[in-house]
Parts: C-alpha cells; sequence; structure tokens
C-alpha cells in the first residue's frame, strides 16, 4: 500500500506562486510515476504534470506548460509540483497520484493510489 499526503495549497493573488508537496510512504516510492491532478467545483479531475520514477521525463498539461514544473526527491519520497504565473483558472483542488509502473500516463484511472488533496485558491 501506498499514503500520499499533500501540502502547500493555499489562497494567492493572481501572479503568485505556490509550491506543493506530496509525501509517499511505501519502500518502492522511487519505482513508481508520479502525477499532479486537479479538480476545479462542477468540473471532471484534470491531468496537470507527471515525472518518471527517474526523473528522466516529464509531460504537462498545455494549460499549465511553462509556468509549472513537477520534480521528485525519492531520498525524501516527495515530489513536488512548483506553481508560477498563478492564474485564476487555476482554482481547484490538487491531488497528488502515484501509479506501481514506470511509464508516465495522464488519464486518471491508470493511476493506482491518490492522496486526499489540497485546495490553491488564486483570487483576481
Amino acid at each position: 500500500q501506498v499514503q500520499l499526503v499533500e501540502s502547500g495549497g493555499g489562497l494567492v493573488q493572481t501572479g503568485g506562486s505556490l509550491r506543493l508537496s506530496c509525501a509517499a510512504s511505501g519502500r518502492t516510492f522511487s519505482r513508481y510515476a508520479m502525477g499532479w491532478f486537479r479538480q476545479a467545483p462542477g468540473k471532471e479531475r484534470e491531468f496537470v504534470a507527471a515525472i518518471t520514477w527517474s526523473r528522466s521525463s516529464t509531460v504537462y498539461a498545455d494549460s499549465v506548460k511553462g509556468r509549472f514544473t513537477i520534480s521528485r526527491d525519492n531520498a525524501k519520497n516527495t515530489v513536488y509540483l512548483q506553481m508560477n504565473s498563478l492564474k485564476p483558472e487555476d482554482t481547484a483542488v490538487y491531488y497528488c497520484a502515484a501509479r506501481t509502473d514506470q511509464a508516465i500516463r495522464v488519464l486518471k484511472y491508470e493511476y493506482d493510489y491518490w492522496g486526499q488533496g489540497t485546495q490553491v485558491t488564486v483570487s483576481s
């Protein structure tokens, strides 16, 4: 089993920055591909970014490309999402997800474990 706990959400003004963290339990964390998703009120949960276990590959949604950066520290069992130039449309609950495979995927059903989410609110 893997447990994921997100932190770092909050309220920020347009143009501001936040860094989300996701702490994972489990000895094989370093072998999992990790992803971030988000869900705004009344909308489907959508892909934001993902990273391979080796950090050799990353993928971003077009809506965040150039503004968000995903990274991971396998020694700390933690994955991060640095969010810059935030916009009101980035407001959502952000979820960390893990899949028990090394390959990046962008569909939520391809992830095996989920955190409880952390709220990000960007004011205009």
